[in-house]
């Protein structure tokens, strides 16, 4: 079993945490990690792109010239594609670029992720994160006391609104509850940290 040491907010280490083997200490998929960031960038675009084709565009109803005999060639339309200002063949409609991976393939690309970042060793627990008050100044303190002074994805066992517009601000930082946690995230993050009861909800969820 992977251990990691346990700090608290202070910096100190207070102990030592064992992860989950089947969460924390598996061999890293890369193809499926590779799978399901895809898959998250995929469902993020808009998909709100639009051209208007021939039937569309504004115009363009009545015959330009007689069929025969004026030595052009024959058009119906102002607004056929190979006129300037007509419709455009087969171009972009709005539509969704989501789709879904299997869930045990969703599941294996997180374990793969977190599994990585301790191979890394880029996970930092902490005993727990809290504060009476939202305070950009206490989290960067925090984060200075761990040395987590670069990219940081915040993960605590549940939202905790004081954590969150603590860190918002932070340019790099992210906040995301146990359950929020994903793929993309993890990787687009130098460093995990991670408190022990989120620790203890993702093993209980995924091992």
């Amino acid at each position: 079993m992977p251990k990691v040491a346990l700090f608290n907010q202070s910096g100190s280490q207070v102990g030592d945490v064992e992860l989950n083997d089947s969460v924390f200490g598996i061999e890293p998929n890369n193809s499926v990690l590779h799978d399901a960031v895809v898959m998250q960038q995929a469902s993020l675009r808009q998909g709100t792109h639009k051209t208007k084709g021939r039937s569309e565009v504004r115009g363009g109803g009545r015959k330009p010239w007689r069929q025969k005999g004026t030595g052009r060639a024959r058009q119906g339309s102002i607004r056929s594609p190979q006129w300037v200002g007509g419709g455009v063949v087969f171009g972009p409609t709005p539509r969704s670029y989501s789709y879904s991976l299997p869930k045990k393939v969703r599941r294996l690309a997180i374990k793969s992720a977190l599994s990585s970042k301790v191979k890394a060793e880029e996970i930092i627990v902490l005993e727990e994160l809290a504060f009476d008050a939202p305070k950009t100044k206490e989290m960067k303190s925090v984060l200075a006391n761990i040395s987590a002074d670069r990219k940081v994805l915040v993960v605590t066992a549940d939202y905790n609104e004081q954590v969150a517009l603590s860190a918002r601000n932070i340019p790099g930082v992210t906040f995301v509850s146990a359950d929020g946690i994903n793929v993309l995230d993890l990787l687009k993050h130098d460093k995990l940290v991670i408190t022990k009861g989120a620790v203890e909800k993702v093993e209980e969820v995924l091992a």
